[in-house]
């Protein structure tokens, strides 16, 4: 089955459909997770519980702003997990000690958080009892890997689903859908990606593409 908005096409046969079954969705309330949210419960059929695991990098009025886009979205309930205090406990704390850098230059800040989101979003589908769980993340990078491995060790038997990445969606063919869905929210794509968290901020942008890039101030 195709979806076809705006002469965008995708392809959702891949993705298996939920009859109503319990999937736990990673939220960041981005524009990749706002797809998976209402893609799976409204064309796919799942319940779908959202989780926000903070790290850090969020205040307490982002986090109201982002659980009230998550129901606006459709979802059927949105949980946030203050994560702070065992990120570092279990985690941080000893890459701190051990000065782990890579290269010997960068902090492993954006990784480690994706460990404690990872194994955070993975207990909560335990405790749910969800039959699926699913994460935005694209074809790109490592972020995939990461989350695909703990939840293929933390809990074997859910099935993990990844909308963005398995059916190669663009950026384009998001933003069309959930135009089309009526989903009001900002689609303006940033000239950065900043990741905050506890241990550290990241910033990319076109700059940082090539190694003789220097990001502007105002980065």
């Amino acid at each position: 089955m195709a979806n076809n908005i705006d002469g965008l096409s995708f392809d959702h046969a891949i993705i298996p459909p939920g009859e109503g079954k319990k999937l736990v969705l990673g939220f960041s309330g981005g524009l990749d997770t706002s797809f998976c949210a209402v893609f799976l419960a409204k064309d796919k059929g799942y319940e779908v519980h959202s989780v926000l695991v903070n790290t850090g990098g969020f205040s307490d009025e982002e986090l109201d702003q982002i659980e009230d886009h998550a129901y606006k979205l459709g979802v059927t309930t949105h949980t946030t997990i203050n994560a702070v205090k065992d990120y570092y406990d279990s985690i941080v704390k000893y890459l701190v000690f051990g000065n782990v850098l890579k290269n010997n230059t960068y902090p492993l800040s954006v990784s480690a958080e994706r460990l404690s989101q990872a194994l955070n979003i993975a207990l909560h589908a335990k405790k749910l009892g969800a039959v699926a769980v699913a994460h935005g993340s694209t074809g790109a990078g490592n972020d995939q890997v990461r989350f695909d491995m703990i939840f293929h060790s933390m809990i074997p038997g859910v099935k993990i689903i990844t909308p963005i990445r398995d059916m190669k969606l663009s950026r384009e063919a998001e933003i069309s859908y959930l135009k089309e869905k009526g989903v009001a929210m900002n689609f303006e794509k940033s000239a950065y990606s900043i990741n905050k968290g506890l241990w550290g901020t990241s910033v990319g942008g076109k700059e940082t593409l090539k190694s003789n890039g220097m990001l502007p101030e105002e980065a």
